[in-house]
């Protein structure tokens, strides 16, 4: 006979992370701090990677506000001898990662003709290669735990749609879509899931510079929902795909999460 559960207990069971471990490199960064904010809630320990120290330091100061358990440790995605000592010490520090989830990203805009080939490679490093090799370090932890574990990129509405002036950022979210895929099929036997989210507008420091006048305009006759989106809304996807319950039949699977653009014919 099934047990009677109330909504709360509901819920908890069916996406709570209690005893699990997350590691979210970019967690410093807003959309990377809501995430690791909705992961922790849910119950996981969450630990928040990132280029700056203080910048994690004053990440995990916040989360301890919300009572998530929480660490920090500095990575450079660039070098893997330094996702390796992520790795490690987030082991030391929890014993166990469940969850790897993939935030850190750069972006220049420029027009196609100026696009400088070396300012091209730093962000692919950034956005693509660094995010192969993070999952490459850190599936080969999850393949030794009896529930293996997921991994949740974040993409961008530019993974399947050109916007005007971030010709290198483009092309490597399109990337991060097909990277996921994959990976997803590889290891689907393996216990091993892999999904993306591609978020729409969502201003932060990085991208406001981007965003001029007719920019605007432009982005909010193509959102249907005609706002941006605001940090805490992509937390219920993230949730979903990395549930070992609500997201266990999940993998491949590319969430847009964009108040409508990718939808709309503008």
């Amino acid at each position: 006979m099934s047990t009677i559960l109330n909504s709360a207990e509901y819920l908890k069971n069916l996406f709570g992370m209690e005893g699990e471990v997350a590691v979210v490199i970019g967690g410093a960064g807003e959309l990377g701090g809501a995430l690791s904010a909705g992961l922790g809630q849910a119950g996981a320990h969450v630990v928040v990677a990132d280029m700056g120290e203080e910048a994690c330091k004053t990440r995990v100061e916040k989360l301890k506000t919300l009572h998530v358990n929480s660490s920090y440790t500095v990575v450079n995605i660039t070098r893997r001898n330094s996702i390796k000592d992520l790795l490690n010490e987030s082991l030391k520090i929890t014993g166990r990662v469940d969850m790897l989830i993939n935030c850190a990203g750069i972006n220049v805009g420029t027009p196609f003709l100026e696009v400088d080939p070396d300012q091209w490679d730093k962000i692919f490093a950034v956005n693509l290669k660094g995010m192969m090799e993070a999952c490459q370090v850190f599936i080969e932890s999850m393949l030794t735990n009896d529930e293996g574990g997921a991994i949740l990129n974040i993409g961008s509405v530019n993974s399947d749609r050109p916007l005007s002036r971030v010709f290198a950022y483009a092309a490597s979210k399109a990337g991060v879509v097909n990277l996921t895929q994959n990976i997803a099929q590889e290891f689907a036997t393996k216990k091993i899931r892999a999904n993306s989210i591609c978020p729409g507008f969502f201003p932060a420091e990085q991208n406001r510079k981007l965003l001029d006048a007719e920019r605007i305009d432009n982005i909010m006759r193509g959102t249907p929902m005609r706002r941006y989106g605001t940090p805490h809304e992509l937390v219920g996807a993230a949730l979903l795909l990395l549930s070992k319950k609500a997201g266990s039949y999940m993998t491949g699977s590319t969430v847009y999460v964009d108040g409508g653009f990718t939808c709309s014919w503008f």
